[in-house]
Protein backbone atom coordinates (compact mmCIF):
# COMPACT_ATOMS: atom_id res chain seq x y z
CA UNK A 1 0.00 0.00 0.00
CA UNK A 2 2.91 2.28 0.96
CA UNK A 3 4.54 1.93 -2.19
CA UNK A 4 1.42 2.33 -4.40
CA UNK A 5 0.82 5.61 -2.29
CA UNK A 6 4.86 6.87 -3.35
CA UNK A 7 3.89 6.22 -6.94
CA UNK A 8 1.35 7.67 -7.09
CA UNK A 9 2.07 10.76 -5.47
CA UNK A 10 5.31 10.22 -7.95
CA UNK A 11 3.20 10.44 -10.88
CA UNK A 12 1.18 13.27 -9.80
CA UNK A 13 4.39 15.43 -9.12
CA UNK A 14 5.37 14.12 -12.55
CA UNK A 15 2.26 15.14 -14.44
CA UNK A 16 2.26 18.92 -12.25
CA UNK A 17 6.31 19.18 -13.92
CA UNK A 18 4.85 18.52 -17.68
CA UNK A 19 5.03 21.42 -19.76
CA UNK A 20 1.40 23.06 -20.23
CA UNK A 21 2.04 26.40 -21.57
CA UNK A 22 3.86 28.07 -24.37
CA UNK A 23 5.38 31.20 -24.06
CA UNK A 24 7.41 32.64 -27.12
CA UNK A 25 9.00 36.06 -27.38
CA UNK A 26 11.15 37.67 -29.97
CA UNK A 27 13.00 41.16 -29.79
CA UNK A 28 13.12 42.32 -34.01
CA UNK A 29 16.58 42.15 -35.83
CA UNK A 30 18.56 42.27 -32.04
CA UNK A 31 22.02 40.79 -33.20
CA UNK A 32 23.70 38.10 -31.25
CA UNK A 33 26.41 40.07 -30.61
CA UNK A 34 24.76 42.14 -28.48
CA UNK A 35 23.21 39.38 -26.56
CA UNK A 36 26.29 37.43 -26.16
CA UNK A 37 28.82 40.44 -25.77
CA UNK A 38 27.38 43.57 -24.78
CA UNK A 39 27.87 47.02 -26.19
CA UNK A 40 30.00 46.87 -29.55
CA UNK A 41 32.91 48.61 -29.29
CA UNK A 42 32.98 49.38 -33.12
CA UNK A 43 30.03 51.17 -33.07
CA UNK A 44 30.44 53.03 -29.05
CA UNK A 45 31.90 56.20 -29.82
CA UNK A 46 30.44 56.74 -33.66
CA UNK A 47 28.76 59.85 -34.46
CA UNK A 48 27.35 57.86 -37.66
CA UNK A 49 25.75 55.40 -35.76
CA UNK A 50 24.22 57.90 -33.24
CA UNK A 51 26.70 57.86 -30.33
CA UNK A 52 27.75 61.01 -30.35
CA UNK A 53 27.71 62.43 -26.04
CA UNK A 54 26.57 59.14 -24.92
CA UNK A 55 28.97 59.00 -22.40
CA UNK A 56 26.64 57.89 -19.08
CA UNK A 57 25.73 54.93 -21.40
CA UNK A 58 28.84 54.23 -22.73
CA UNK A 59 30.04 54.58 -18.74
CA UNK A 60 27.21 52.42 -17.69
CA UNK A 61 27.67 49.65 -20.35
CA UNK A 62 31.45 48.95 -21.15
CA UNK A 63 34.19 47.24 -19.77
CA UNK A 64 36.62 44.80 -21.21
CA UNK A 65 35.31 41.88 -20.99
CA UNK A 66 32.79 40.88 -23.23
CA UNK A 67 31.02 38.62 -20.33
CA UNK A 68 30.91 41.68 -18.16
CA UNK A 69 29.45 44.02 -20.74
CA UNK A 70 26.95 41.65 -21.92
CA UNK A 71 25.71 41.34 -18.05
CA UNK A 72 26.33 44.70 -17.61
CA UNK A 73 23.42 45.38 -20.47
CA UNK A 74 21.10 41.97 -20.11
CA UNK A 75 21.52 41.83 -16.53
CA UNK A 76 18.29 39.30 -15.75
CA UNK A 77 18.92 37.42 -19.12
CA UNK A 78 22.41 36.23 -17.91
CA UNK A 79 22.51 36.00 -14.39
CA UNK A 80 18.82 34.27 -13.65
CA UNK A 81 17.51 33.21 -16.89
CA UNK A 82 20.65 31.60 -18.76
CA UNK A 83 21.87 29.76 -15.96
CA UNK A 84 19.29 27.15 -16.13
CA UNK A 85 18.34 27.10 -19.56
CA UNK A 86 19.05 26.16 -23.56
CA UNK A 87 21.02 29.23 -24.80
CA UNK A 88 21.96 29.39 -28.61
CA UNK A 89 24.50 31.89 -29.94
CA UNK A 90 24.58 30.19 -33.81
CA UNK A 91 20.87 29.47 -35.16
CA UNK A 92 20.83 29.69 -38.84
CA UNK A 93 17.94 31.45 -40.55
CA UNK A 94 17.10 29.52 -43.54
CA UNK A 95 14.86 31.84 -46.04
CA UNK A 96 16.53 33.76 -48.68
CA UNK A 97 15.26 36.95 -48.02
CA UNK A 98 16.78 37.18 -44.14
CA UNK A 99 14.02 40.08 -43.33
CA UNK A 100 11.09 40.24 -41.12
CA UNK A 101 8.05 38.60 -42.33
CA UNK A 102 10.15 35.35 -43.62
CA UNK A 103 11.97 35.01 -40.80
CA UNK A 104 8.62 35.31 -38.27
CA UNK A 105 7.10 32.73 -40.44
CA UNK A 106 9.73 30.39 -40.50
CA UNK A 107 9.54 30.55 -36.33
CA UNK A 108 6.08 30.43 -36.61
CA UNK A 109 5.39 27.48 -39.35
CA UNK A 110 8.83 25.25 -38.93
CA UNK A 111 9.42 25.88 -42.43
CA UNK A 112 10.53 28.92 -45.10
CA UNK A 113 8.46 29.36 -47.83
CA UNK A 114 10.28 31.55 -50.09
CA UNK A 115 8.38 30.79 -53.21
CA UNK A 116 5.32 33.09 -51.70
CA UNK A 117 6.57 35.31 -48.59
CA UNK A 118 9.73 36.95 -50.45
CA UNK A 119 9.33 40.32 -48.30
CA UNK A 120 7.40 42.13 -45.89
CA UNK A 121 4.20 42.61 -47.78
CA UNK A 122 0.86 42.02 -45.69
CA UNK A 123 -0.17 38.89 -47.71
CA UNK A 124 -1.79 36.40 -45.45
CA UNK A 125 0.05 33.55 -44.14
CA UNK A 126 -0.51 30.43 -46.64
CA UNK A 127 0.37 28.04 -43.87
CA UNK A 128 -1.53 27.43 -40.71
CA UNK A 129 0.84 28.78 -37.79
CA UNK A 130 1.80 26.97 -34.53
CA UNK A 131 -0.68 28.94 -33.13
CA UNK A 132 -3.54 28.22 -34.78
CA UNK A 133 -2.21 23.89 -34.89
CA UNK A 134 -1.96 24.35 -30.82
CA UNK A 135 -5.67 25.55 -30.63
CA UNK A 136 -6.84 23.00 -32.74
CA UNK A 137 -5.06 20.16 -31.62
CA UNK A 138 -5.19 20.93 -27.38
CA UNK A 139 -8.79 21.92 -28.28
CA UNK A 140 -7.98 25.60 -27.10
CA UNK A 141 -10.68 28.67 -27.15
CA UNK A 142 -9.72 31.92 -29.13
CA UNK A 143 -8.87 33.56 -26.27
CA UNK A 144 -6.75 30.88 -24.92
CA UNK A 145 -4.28 31.75 -27.94
CA UNK A 146 -2.64 35.51 -27.91
CA UNK A 147 0.07 37.00 -30.05
CA UNK A 148 0.25 40.77 -28.97
CA UNK A 149 2.91 42.37 -31.45
CA UNK A 150 4.60 45.88 -31.89
CA UNK A 151 5.05 45.70 -35.51
CA UNK A 152 1.14 45.75 -37.72
CA UNK A 153 1.70 43.41 -39.90
CA UNK A 154 1.47 40.58 -37.46
CA UNK A 155 -2.02 40.54 -38.37
CA UNK A 156 -1.38 38.80 -41.27
CA UNK A 157 1.69 36.57 -40.20
CA UNK A 158 0.04 35.12 -37.47
CA UNK A 159 -2.46 33.20 -38.73
CA UNK A 160 -3.79 31.61 -42.18
CA UNK A 161 -7.22 32.32 -41.09
CA UNK A 162 -7.68 35.50 -39.65
CA UNK A 163 -9.80 35.46 -36.79
CA UNK A 164 -8.30 32.17 -35.53
CA UNK A 165 -6.48 33.28 -32.47
CA UNK A 166 -6.56 36.46 -29.89
CA UNK A 167 -4.52 39.35 -31.94
CA UNK A 168 -3.27 42.61 -31.31
CA UNK A 169 -0.39 44.17 -33.62
CA UNK A 170 0.57 47.73 -34.13
CA UNK A 171 -1.38 50.48 -33.71
CA UNK A 172 -4.58 47.83 -33.12
CA UNK A 173 -7.55 49.05 -30.77
CA UNK A 174 -8.47 46.73 -28.19
CA UNK A 175 -11.00 46.48 -25.44
CA UNK A 176 -9.77 42.82 -23.93
CA UNK A 177 -9.40 44.53 -20.67
CA UNK A 178 -9.79 47.83 -18.97
CA UNK A 179 -5.75 48.53 -19.02
CA UNK A 180 -5.33 47.17 -22.47
CA UNK A 181 -8.68 49.67 -23.43
CA UNK A 182 -6.63 52.62 -21.63
CA UNK A 183 -3.12 51.59 -23.36
CA UNK A 184 -5.21 51.63 -26.91
CA UNK A 185 -6.34 54.91 -25.83
CA UNK A 186 -2.24 56.03 -24.87
CA UNK A 187 -0.75 54.40 -27.95
CA UNK A 188 -2.01 56.96 -30.06
CA UNK A 189 -1.33 59.86 -28.10
CA UNK A 190 2.32 58.73 -27.39
CA UNK A 191 2.99 57.78 -31.20
CA UNK A 192 6.14 56.24 -32.32
CA UNK A 193 8.65 57.31 -35.13
CA UNK A 194 7.35 54.79 -37.29
CA UNK A 195 4.15 54.73 -38.34
CA UNK A 196 3.70 50.68 -38.77
CA UNK A 197 5.04 50.25 -35.19
CA UNK A 198 4.22 51.38 -32.08
CA UNK A 199 6.40 51.46 -29.06
CA UNK A 200 7.07 48.11 -26.85
CA UNK A 201 5.94 49.78 -24.33
CA UNK A 202 2.21 49.23 -24.95
CA UNK A 203 2.85 45.97 -26.84
CA UNK A 204 4.48 44.68 -23.31
CA UNK A 205 1.48 45.92 -21.06
CA UNK A 206 -0.95 44.72 -22.82
CA UNK A 207 0.65 41.38 -23.12
CA UNK A 208 1.37 41.04 -19.51
CA UNK A 209 -2.21 42.04 -18.17
CA UNK A 210 -3.53 39.62 -20.52
CA UNK A 211 -1.64 36.92 -19.26
CA UNK A 212 -2.87 37.97 -15.80
CA UNK A 213 -6.34 38.30 -16.81
CA UNK A 214 -7.34 35.54 -19.25
CA UNK A 215 -4.20 33.22 -18.51
CA UNK A 216 -4.17 32.14 -22.24
CA UNK A 217 -2.19 28.70 -22.69
CA UNK A 218 -0.30 29.88 -25.67
CA UNK A 219 1.27 33.64 -25.73
CA UNK A 220 3.37 35.54 -28.22
CA UNK A 221 4.97 38.99 -27.35
CA UNK A 222 6.69 40.47 -30.11
CA UNK A 223 9.19 43.12 -29.19
CA UNK A 224 9.81 45.69 -32.50
CA UNK A 225 11.79 48.74 -31.44
CA UNK A 226 15.36 47.17 -31.73
CA UNK A 227 14.92 46.48 -35.67
CA UNK A 228 13.37 50.00 -36.14
CA UNK A 229 15.87 52.13 -34.40
CA UNK A 230 18.88 50.04 -35.54
CA UNK A 231 17.42 50.70 -39.21
CA UNK A 232 17.57 54.59 -38.18
CA UNK A 233 20.96 54.16 -37.30
CA UNK A 234 20.08 55.11 -33.49
CA UNK A 235 22.66 52.38 -31.94
CA UNK A 236 22.29 54.37 -28.61
CA UNK A 237 18.65 53.72 -28.68
CA UNK A 238 18.95 50.40 -30.08
CA UNK A 239 21.19 49.54 -26.48
CA UNK A 240 17.99 51.34 -24.43
CA UNK A 241 15.40 49.29 -26.28
CA UNK A 242 17.70 46.39 -25.18
CA UNK A 243 17.65 47.15 -21.96
CA UNK A 244 13.97 47.65 -21.69
CA UNK A 245 13.74 43.67 -23.34
CA UNK A 246 15.66 42.48 -20.61
CA UNK A 247 13.68 44.28 -18.13
CA UNK A 248 10.55 42.65 -19.74
CA UNK A 249 11.77 39.79 -19.57
CA UNK A 250 12.44 39.91 -15.88
CA UNK A 251 9.02 40.97 -15.35
CA UNK A 252 7.24 37.89 -17.56
CA UNK A 253 9.59 35.42 -16.13
CA UNK A 254 8.30 36.60 -12.31
CA UNK A 255 4.70 36.91 -13.48
CA UNK A 256 5.64 32.91 -15.21
CA UNK A 257 6.97 31.22 -11.81
CA UNK A 258 4.44 33.61 -9.29
CA UNK A 259 1.07 32.37 -10.74
CA UNK A 260 0.15 28.54 -10.62
CA UNK A 261 -1.07 28.20 -13.75
CA UNK A 262 2.34 28.98 -15.20
CA UNK A 263 4.62 27.81 -12.48
CA UNK A 264 6.99 24.83 -13.51
CA UNK A 265 5.12 24.10 -16.56
CA UNK A 266 5.57 26.66 -18.87
CA UNK A 267 8.21 26.54 -21.89
CA UNK A 268 9.50 30.08 -22.48
CA UNK A 269 11.42 30.57 -26.19
CA UNK A 270 13.14 33.85 -27.01
CA UNK A 271 14.86 34.64 -30.33
CA UNK A 272 14.85 36.33 -33.00
CA UNK A 273 13.74 37.04 -36.92
CA UNK A 274 17.07 37.86 -38.31
CA UNK A 275 20.55 38.85 -37.96
CA UNK A 276 22.31 42.10 -39.37
CA UNK A 277 25.60 43.08 -40.18
CA UNK A 278 28.52 43.03 -38.34
CA UNK A 279 30.04 46.88 -39.58
CA UNK A 280 30.09 50.08 -39.09
CA UNK A 281 28.89 50.22 -43.14
CA UNK A 282 26.15 47.32 -42.61
CA UNK A 283 25.28 46.92 -38.94
CA UNK A 284 22.35 48.77 -39.22
CA UNK A 285 20.73 46.73 -41.88
CA UNK A 286 19.84 42.71 -43.21
CA UNK A 287 18.17 41.04 -46.16
CA UNK A 288 20.26 38.67 -48.67
CA UNK A 289 23.10 40.42 -49.45
CA UNK A 290 23.99 41.55 -45.83
CA UNK A 291 26.83 38.99 -44.60
CA UNK A 292 25.91 38.22 -40.90
CA UNK A 293 21.98 38.48 -41.12
CA UNK A 294 21.20 34.99 -41.62
CA UNK A 295 22.81 34.07 -38.15
CA UNK A 296 20.20 34.37 -34.99
CA UNK A 297 19.83 33.39 -31.24
CA UNK A 298 17.69 31.50 -29.00
CA UNK A 299 17.18 30.98 -25.38
CA UNK A 300 14.56 27.87 -24.46
CA UNK A 301 13.87 27.46 -20.79
CA UNK A 302 10.82 25.27 -19.04
CA UNK A 303 10.77 22.26 -17.10
CA UNK A 304 10.90 20.10 -20.33
CA UNK A 305 13.54 21.91 -22.37
CA UNK A 306 15.82 18.67 -22.72
CA UNK A 307 13.11 17.63 -25.38
CA UNK A 308 13.06 20.48 -27.38
CA UNK A 309 16.10 18.63 -29.23
CA UNK A 310 18.73 20.10 -31.93
CA UNK A 311 17.98 23.76 -32.96
CA UNK A 312 20.25 24.51 -35.68
CA UNK A 313 17.86 26.56 -37.79
CA UNK A 314 15.29 29.23 -37.49
CA UNK A 315 12.79 26.61 -38.57
CA UNK A 316 13.70 24.32 -35.41
CA UNK A 317 12.44 27.02 -33.44
CA UNK A 318 8.29 25.18 -33.73
CA UNK A 319 9.06 21.54 -33.78
CA UNK A 320 11.05 22.62 -30.10
CA UNK A 321 8.39 24.04 -29.07
CA UNK A 322 6.29 21.28 -29.81
CA UNK A 323 8.11 18.64 -28.60
CA UNK A 324 8.26 20.58 -25.55
CA UNK A 325 4.41 20.41 -25.27
CA UNK A 326 4.38 16.75 -25.99
CA UNK A 327 3.08 17.05 -29.15
CA UNK A 328 4.79 15.28 -32.38
CA UNK A 329 6.66 17.66 -34.82
CA UNK A 330 5.30 15.77 -37.91
CA UNK A 331 1.48 15.90 -36.88
CA UNK A 332 2.07 19.83 -37.81
CA UNK A 333 4.86 19.75 -40.27
CA UNK A 334 3.57 16.86 -42.37
CA UNK A 335 0.14 18.69 -43.35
Amino acid sequence: MLARFIAVVFFAMAAEAETKNLVLVTADGLRWQEVFSGIDASLMNEKAAGMQGKVILRGQLWHESAMERRQRLMPFFWKQLAPDAVVLDNVRVTNSFRVSYPGYSEILTGRAQDEVIKGNSPIQNPVETVLEFLRRNLRLTKEQVAMFGSWDTFRWISEKTPGSITLNAGYMDSGLTPRIRELSRMQHDIRSPWDSVRHDYFTFEMALDYLKSAKPRVLYIAFGETDDWAHDRRYDRVLESIQYFDRSLERLWTALQTMSEYRNSTALVITSDHGRGSKLEDWSGHGAKVDGADRIWAVIAGPDQAKAGKIEAQKDVAPAALRMLGLDPEQYLGR
